[in-house]
């Protein structure tokens, strides 16, 4: 372990704070990454000095969540997040605590911390502060929750949600008495919002194991009472891994039969992702049929055909699939890619026949993107103009 662990603002943010008088560490989760050998960032410190002493010892500061203890420091205009140790009553709602008491030992302040993993505090000197032998987990492969299981879980249910999220980006094993705690308190991941979900599985769906993570959720009984979740997952399982979020809504879509809207609507998605969702159910429908086509590789975004054939090929293990390379060889492949790569506009049109403007322009442009795309005439303005009127005069016949 090195002295040099944080950004040069936040390592000057503790020093400054030490040399006031008070403690000053590094916590969270970019210890735990460093210590994982993983590149850490989000360099979160906690310290003995009240909101008010931190205000004092530094000129340029932010009241962001003063009222829980953090204040942030603009330190050589970079924002760093200072949060004074503090202990938490009980949690009425399941997620916000019903007081909060600022207290000056470091081991109070670890001890309301969801996973002993992630209640390793280091100092500036590089000394790790360990009392809930997280450095042991970490060595064991484990996700253990800090005190009594229980009592974290019914302080925010959404900690359940982050264990099983954990196993997945980790591949962690969730240790016994911590699992077992999920099992007993698993409905209560009802009192939490759907956004705060959303954001935990977006996490999961990109872990190193999701599948392992999708299992915790069906044996704990969470996916009981998750918003439109499958009650057989293993077609989901066989899904994974994902290398994005989007795949791993589409995989739940699919795999689920659900639609593209009420999946949207019960986990909150984005417009983007809603609209992703759609053109996969779509693709979904063709490539039930058949391999993709000319016009689905010209239709679809490769982000699209790679999500839809993963559950395709999950759902027919028998059959060959189409390899990411090839579906990329083929968009590649495409005499264009758009509307707006042809040779000719609407305008053209109109100069070539002197008529006025109307349904027919769009329609003539309709017939002149099919024919270039499958090469029946090349994407050129001379070609184009010598196709359109040679099909102009068959029609006329």
């Amino acid at each position: 372990m090195t002295s040099e662990f944080g950004t040069a603002s936040s390592r000057k943010v503790v020093r400054l704070l030490e040399e006031a008088g008070y403690e000053a560490v590094f916590v969270g989760g970019a210890v735990r990454d460093h210590l994982l050998g993983k590149e850490a960032s989000d360099f979160d410190i906690a310290t003995s000095a009240f909101p008010g002493e931190v205000k004092q010892v530094f000129p340029h500061t932010i009241d962001v969540g003063i009222a829980h203890g953090t204040v942030m420091v603009i330190m050589d205009d970079e924002p760093i997040e200072v949060t004074t140790y503090r202990t938490e009553s009980t949690y009425t709602d399941h997620r916000r605590p019903d007081e909060v008491n600022f207290v000056r030992s470091l081991k109070d302040d670890l001890q309301r911390r969801d996973f002993t993993i992630n209640a390793i505090a280091l100092t500036l000197t590089g000394e790790l502060i360990d009392p809930y032998g997280g450095i042991e987990d970490l060595k064991n492969r484990k996700i253990r929750a800090v005190g009594n299981a229980s009592d974290r879980f019914h302080e925010d249910a959404l900690r359940m949600i982050r264990a099983v999220r954990f196993s997945s980006v980790l591949a962690f094993e969730i240790e016994s008495k911590t699992f077992l705690a999920i099992e007993e308190n698993a409905e209560s991941i009802k009192h939490v919002s759907v956004e705060r979900i959303k954001a935990e599985m977006d996490k999961l769906w990109r872990g190193v194991n999701p599948a392992k993570a999708i299992a915790a959720l069906r044996e704990t009984g969470l996916s009981d009472h998750l918003p439109l979740f499958p009650s057989y997952v293993q077609l989901l399982m066989d899904c994974a891994p994902f290398t994005t979020t989007d795949q791993g809504w589409s995989a739940l879509m699919l795999t689920g039969h659900y639609s593209a809207s009420d999946l949207a609507k019960a986990y909150k998605l984005s417009n983007r992702e809603k609209a992703f969702l759609s053109d996969v159910l779509s693709a979904f429908g063709r490539r039930q049929t058949s391999p993709f086509t000319i016009d689905d590789y010209y239709r679809f975004t490769l982000e699209v055909l790679v999500a839809t054939e993963k559950v395709w090929q999950a759902m027919h293990p028998e059959e060959t699939g189409i390899p990411v390379h090839e579906m990329k060889r083929m968009q590649e492949s495409l005499p264009i890619r758009s509307k707006d790569d042809l040779k000719v506009n609407g305008k053209d049109l109109l100069a070539w026949t002197g008529q006025r403007g109307g349904r027919w322009v769009g329609e003539w442009m309709e017939r002149i993107e099919y024919a270039v795309l499958h090469r029946h005439c090349p994407n050129d303005l001379d070609k184009i103009k010598e196709w359109f009127f040679n099909e102009c005069k068959k029609r006329k016949r």
